[in-house]
């Protein structure tokens, strides 16, 4: 469910002097609980990106809305993360220890990975993977869910 919220405006996101050659508008795509949001940013030129932002978590980009959303599922099923420090093709430890339908889902939020990997890393079938996928975005739908009812009490 988007949001049109604005949260930046023609800022560049570096704390130099010089202003970005093509200016951003941003506006909230997701906001959940736990100050965790998808941030929408098109360009002049049209560009649109998705950014997860999540407290003292370093900002991802994507450049589809679905991979964002599926990021910021998993950081909810892993009780969050930080991706800092593991390298180009290292993978967070609490995204391992939270299960093989997280991992491969998280899998799916890197640059060139698709189901197939997925699945031939895993020794399954594609439509496991999917399902590896549904399960992840139920589960922390039901987590947030849980997050926002202990807010109101």
């Amino acid at each position: 469910m988007a949001t049109a919220t604005t949260v930046a405006s023609d800022e560049p996101m570096s704390k130099t002097d010089e202003r970005s050659p093509d200016p951003a508008h941003e506006s909230v795509y997701e906001e959940y609980v736990l100050d965790v949001r998808i941030v929408e940013t098109t360009t002049e030129s049209g560009e649109t990106s998705y950014r997860f932002e999540a407290g003292t978590h370093r900002g991802r980009e994507f450049e589809d809305p679905d991979t964002a959303t599926l990021y910021a599922d998993i950081y909810f099923c892993t009780n969050g993360f930080e991706e800092e420090g593991t390298g180009d093709r290292g993978v967070p430890p609490e995204v391992i220890g939270a299960g093989r339908a997280v991992l491969a889902s998280y899998f799916l939020t890197q640059p060139s990975i698709d189901q197939h990997w997925a699945a031939s890393f895993f020794g399954v079938k594609p439509h496991r993977v999917r399902e590896y996928t549904r399960w992840v975005r139920e589960n922390a739908e039901q987590i947030r869910d849980g997050a926002a009812a202990r807010e109101t009490e």
